[in-house]
């Protein structure tokens, strides 16, 4: 009875430790050890138990173990994950001859080890994998295909979609014998599952050979990044999937997945160095490479990435100013994440290594100093860019460092390490325009689609061909002996402007009003008819009489288009003459652009256009003076005397919110300004704020039309930051714009001021971050402190923040911004009556101690209205001297 007993003790054992371990398995994760190419001696690595370690070798039998430690589960371990029709699986004992000794080395990245490749899962129909995931957040997700003989599938011919709930990873994709394929992702998980989809194309089948997903630190992938060029910082990067493209251990060996924590490659960069014989290896104990703390981590990169880099050859025997080259071929229709990793291993004391950064042939960082980064040698650091797809020339991502100009130290550039990683685009794909459903995203779909564009595109051909013979006609039948012969503009602006989607009907040709000035009187300074919106045409002579020969002592301000001249009409109507460089890479089209859109736009917040002149290859515009000049001087410029009171900084706001709230909605169609900021916002004799400046200017919400696909265009520190990532101009790049503007008149500081501290550059990040915190009075303009009504603040700093959403979509529109703006008048306005009765203390800052009062001294939600769209007189006009920041 007692040996019965203890033979069935002995068998429930035996089955217990036979049953297959799961996929689930949370062992921690241990410090990869050195592989054999790896002889440096290996740094403490802290433990990392992923919460996710999903490892499946599809299609084996039995669990495959990998040299560096990883076990992937076998197939029938995981089946209770697979949702399939069918069940077709395939193995092999030996791989095919190709594969026996490695990937030929000119393919990249190789595959990771081989026994993986020796199974795989077929799926004939849609077929899916679903994991259950315990740790929201960032997940790396690894995929290997290899074609494997089969006597049923020719795998090499599969075509297939690899998609998750959200994203695309692969869209019509193939793998061809014999080369295996390796993918990895990093996909930010927000949901309790992860679904990986199959999905044939038709009359084709799928195949998979292994699948890992783990779970990593959330600080691997930053929501910000440095755009290039460096304006600001673009956020919500985490929001994208992302495929690795290419991983560079600079200056070193392989550093295999076995010596990498999150079990990563790092490739060697002799196949990308342009210019090796500039560049010479570097390298120490990696036992002694540093991680900072709130810095760059293991995770980030192992200590073996940062004990290697690229340093330069004596520079003073190779060239002056050489740069260290890295050339990485991608997909030129996607952006990029790149991460440059570097650790000063080649200094011998602190602040002796400052050089310049460059990407895509644009600075990327200039004069980086390491040590005030890291505050040590030997420490790692790296540096996030986002390039967008329109700046990658010849499918190319192209690095670069070289010395910079600080003048001190010897001169040298070093670079450790070199990530490229796509960006999902606007369909969230990874793999072409398709999205997770199979719907095509791009400008248009189907046959029927196609069809109306081509017959759209037909007859825009032809429209363009008959435009380019009547100019050919009216070039060689203009008149002979006119004054505006040698002028370019002369026979080509007749044409545009009649045609013209900015003027009206009434609207005469340039031409015309030309004609009138000559022959008519050329003393009246004044239109010569109403209906000619393009104001009077005035002669080359005229306007040199004007302001004495364009003296330089009449030089009140010098902009894109050339300088700006104070003039007197012979009926004693001051005027400012803004007169074209021939030199002006803005030239014609921004002389046109000003005409077209001056000639129909009358605002009493707009600045008039009085006139022109186009002859003699001279291009001049002539508007009204504005006698106090540009808002930014009176801010913290030459023209500040006493500092203007917060109740006219905001009656200054409210005037430019109606100039723009008009052009957006008042004007026949749309009108972005696209280059809002306190330079091109003027003040008349009574400050009475008027919008300038309309070169840069487009036309949108034609129809239909939601944005105008353009070229990035603006001033640094104004712009907004999704137009410059998507080229995608809105009205709410003004808004964005004008937030800008907001902050400069509270905070009386320019928007971007390079002297200053690195995280008090950018004004708009500075401000939000300092109000984010609770520390608003730490930006608000000392001029103002103890003037301001916390309600009347709150509003506006509200309405600024607003304005800088990160999204065009969560920006209020101009009139909500008037409204908001009007409404902290009256609260300012409601604040000054009653403070001789209050304690000044309840109207200042801190903001939460106010009540939000109404002009009655009651909570008020009434809107205020606007101003009406009236015409105004000459005036005044003024730019700011030396001040180009488009």
């Amino acid at each position: 009875m007692i040996s019965s007993l203890f033979v069935v003790i002995f068998s429930f054992l035996l089955l217990i430790g036979s049953i297959p371990t799961t996929i689930y398995a949370q062992a921690p994760l241990e410090a990869p050890s050195p592989s054999s190419d790896d002889t440096s001696p290996a740094p403490k690595t802290p433990k990392y138990a992923p919460r996710d370690k999903l490892l499946i070798a599809c299609g084996a039998q039995e669990d495959v173990d990998l040299p560096d430690g990883r076990t992937f589960k076998s197939d029938p371990s995981t089946v209770s994950n697979l949702s399939s029709d069918e069940d077709v699986k395939v193995s092999v004992d030996t791989l095919p001859s190709p594969l026996k000794d490695g990937v030929p080395s000119s393919k990249l990245p190789p595959p990771p080890p081989l026994p993986l490749y020796k199974s795989a899962r077929i799926f004939p129909s849609a077929s899916s994998y679903k994991f259950p995931i315990s740790q929201q957040g960032f997940h790396l997700i690894r995929l290997y295909f290899f074609p494997l003989p089969h006597p049923s599938y020719n795998l090499s011919n599969a075509v297939f979609r690899v998609t998750t709930e959200n994203f695309v990873l692969l869209h019509d994709f193939t793998v061809h014998y014999p080369s295996p394929i390796f993918k990895e992702y990093i996909l930010n998980l927000t949901s309790d599952t992860l679904t990986l989809k199959f999905s044939p194309k038709k009359n084709s089948f799928a195949f998979i050979n292994a699948i890992e997903v783990i779970s990593v630190p959330d600080d691997l992938i930053s929501d910000t990044a440095s755009p290039v060029p460096p304006v600001g910082n673009i956020e919500g990067v985490a929001k994208h999937a992302f495929e690795v493209a290419l991983r560079l251990n600079v200056g070193g060996p392989l550093v295999s997945p076995k010596n990498d924590t999150l079990w990563r490659t790092w490739h060697p960069d002799e196949k990308f160095n342009t210019f090796p014989q500039g560049s010479k290896d570097a390298k120490i104990d990696p036992s002694k490479v540093k991680y900072p703390e709130g810095g760059a981590t293991m995770y980030i990169a192992p200590p073996w990435v940062y004990a290697t880099a690229a340093e330069m050859e004596n520079a003073e025997t190779i060239e002056a100013n050489f740069n260290l080259t890295w050339k990485m071929p991608v997909d030129s229709s996607y952006d990029y994440l790149v991460r440059l990793h570097f650790c000063d291993i080649v200094s011998v004391a602190m602040n002796d290594l400052y050089f310049n950064v460059y990407v895509n042939g644009m600075m990327g960082v200039a004069n980086l100093d390491l040590s005030t980064q890291t505050m040590a040698l030997s420490t790692a650091y790296y540096r996030d860019f986002v390039i967008n797809s329109t700046t990658i020339a010849n499918g190319l991502i192209v690095i670069q460092v070289g010395s910079g100009s600080d003048g001190s130290g010897d001169p040298n550039a070093i670079l450790n390490g070199v990530e490229v990683i796509k960006m999902s685009n606007s369909a969230g794909s990874l793999s072409g325009l398709f999205d997770v459903e199979g719907n095509y995203m791009g400008a248009a779909s189907g046959s029927k689609t196609m069809k109306v564009l081509a017959v759209v595109g037909l007859v825009m051909g032809i429209v363009a061909l008959l435009l380019v013979v009547v100019m050919f006609v009216r070039w060689h039948k203009r008149p002979l002996n006119c004054q505006r012969n040698n002028s370019f503009s002369s026979w080509l602006l007749p044409l545009t402007t009649s045609h013209s989607s900015f003027l009206s009907s009434k609207t005469t040709s340039i031409t015309t009003s030309r004609k009138s000035s000559m022959f008519g009187s050329r003393k009246s300074g004044m239109f010569a008819s109403t209906n000619q919106g393009v104001g009077k045409f005035f002669s080359f002579n005229e306007l040199q009489d004007a302001c004495n020969n364009f003296d330089e002592n009449a030089v009140i301000g010098v902009g894109g288009f050339g300088k700006v001249y104070k003039g007197q009409l012979d009926d004693g109507t001051k005027v400012a003459i803004k007169r074209g460089n021939p030199q002006s890479e803005q030239g014609i089209n921004e002389f046109q652009t000003e005409i077209q859109m001056l000639s129909q736009l009358r605002h009493r917040h707009l600045v008039s256009l009085i006139g022109y002149c186009d002859e003699n290859s001279e291009m001049c515009l002539v508007y009204e003076f504005m006698s106090n000049g540009v808002l930014r001087e009176h801010l913290y410029g030459s023209k500040l005397n006493a500092p203007m009171p917060w109740k006219q900084r905001l009656e200054i706001c409210i005037g430019s919110a109606r100039g723009l709230h008009y052009l957006h909605t008042g004007a026949a169609h749309c009108i972005i300004h696209r280059d809002v900021k306190t330079t091109n916002i003027l003040l008349d004799e009574n400050f009475v704020a008027k919008v300038s400046d309309f070169g840069l200017s487009k036309a949108a919400c034609l129809m239909e039309q939601t944005h105008v696909s353009t070229a990035v265009k603006g001033s640094f520190g104004y712009l907004d930051p999704e137009y410059f990532r998507r080229q995608q101009l809105t009205e709410k790049s003004d808004v964005y714009s004008f937030g800008v503007v907001l902050l400069e008149v509270l905070t009386a500081r320019p928007a971007i001021n390079p002297a200053l501290p690195r995280d008090q550059v950018n004004l708009a990040e500075w401000a939000m971050s300092n109000y984010r915190k609770g520390l608003l009075e730490k930006i608000v303009d000392p001029n103002l402190q103890g003037t301001i009504s916390s309600a009347s603040l709150k509003k506006y700093v509200e309405a600024a923040e607003k304005c800088l959403a990160e999204y065009g979509v969560e920006r209020p529109s101009m009139g909500d911004v008037l409204w908001n703006l009007e409404y902290a008048l009256q609260l300012q306005e409601a604040s000054s009556k009653t403070e001789a009765a209050e304690d000044k203390s309840s109207l200042l800052i801190p903001l939460e101690t106010a009540p939000i009062m109404g002009v009655d001294g009651v909570e008020s939600s009434s809107a205020p209205t606007s101003d009406d769209h009236t015409e105004v007189g000459a005036s005044a006009f003024s730019q700011i001297a030396n001040f180009q920041g488009r």
